[in-house]
């Protein structure tokens, strides 16, 4: 009988320390371990003062480049949208997956962006040309460069 209890113990030891050990969901890139994946609103708070920081966050996908899935934006807390690349152009985005969750694992960026790419953004986005002309200043803004991208099934 100890036998049997010991064994139906390890058993369930085991199957709890490799549950969860792969997310579920289209995956690109990278693989994406589990474990400290932070809220991308979270992300700056998380970084502190440093201008980049390797990390893992989740977010809701609002955007993504209508021309070919070359970047993706997520939801952030404040209302702007937070521009996600992937790393040397090594993969892209379903230009279907507006509103799912998305696990990423890469770079988190405190950058200043050109007004040159940020109106080549918006052309990407099919904005007006009149929009685009009015993009004539840089802009500060958080960013991700993701090695990784997990979208995930629930």
């Amino acid at each position: 009988m100890k036998k049997i209890i010991l064994s139906l113990g390890f058993c369930l030891i085991a199957a709890f320390a490799f549950a969860q050990t792969e997310f579920s969901g289209q995956k690109f890139g990278e693989p994406v371990a589990p474990g400290d994946i932070k809220p991308a609103a979270k992300m700056e708070a998380a970084m502190g003062d440093k201008t980049a920081a390797n990390m893992k966050i989740e977010g809701k996908v609002v955007d993504v480049c209508k021309k070919k899935g070359c970047w993706m934006t997520l939801e952030m807390a404040n209302g702007e949208p937070m521009r996600v690349t992937f790393k040397d152009y090594a993969f892209f985005m379903p230009m279907d997956i507006v509103g799912k969750k998305v696990v990423l694992d890469g770079i988190a960026k405190k950058q200043t962006i050109s007004a040159e790419t940020l109106r080549h953004y918006a052309e990407d986005a099919k904005k007006s040309p009149e929009e685009v002309a009015k993009i004539t200043d840089p802009k500060k803004e958080l960013a991700f460069e993701a090695k990784g991208v997990v979208i995930l099934d629930k």
